[in-house]
């Protein structure tokens, strides 16, 4: 069930930023992989800092939503095929902000979860 509401979620964001941008760059996967990635450390740093709060929580939000939600996959055709159709800079550009982003979002996200939920 989280899964199913990840995809839908990833779906509609990525309908909505296609309606409006349209270019060789993928926004609509890269802003859902940044939120993904800040989400991912919000929550895993909450259930870290709250042992009581059950495994199963954690599995849905974590595993199922946020599972269907990110789109690695995605990424990596996308990233490739930038990389095949001569815009090799969009497709290395859009490599590096999405580790870098994403790793940063993470890291926002744990410190958001830490202040918002301290140990």
């Amino acid at each position: 069930m989280g899964g199913a509401i990840g995809a839908v979620s990833r779906f509609i964001i990525g309908s909505l930023v296609s309606r409006f941008y349209s270019s060789p760059f993928p926004l609509g996967t890269f802003l859902i992989n940044i939120t993904g990635s800040f989400l991912i450390g919000m929550l895993m740093t909450v259930f870290q800092n709250r042992p009581v709060l059950h495994v199963n929580w954690r599995l849905f939000l974590v595993t199922g939503i946020l599972g269907g939600y990110t789109t690695f996959s995605s990424f990596e055709w996308e990233a490739l095929t930038n990389l095949r159709n001569g815009t090799e800079m969009i497709g290395f550009l859009y490599l590096g902000l999405s580790v870098v982003l994403g790793l940063a979002g993470a890291w926002f996200g744990l410190l958001i979860g830490n202040r918002l939920w301290p140990h």
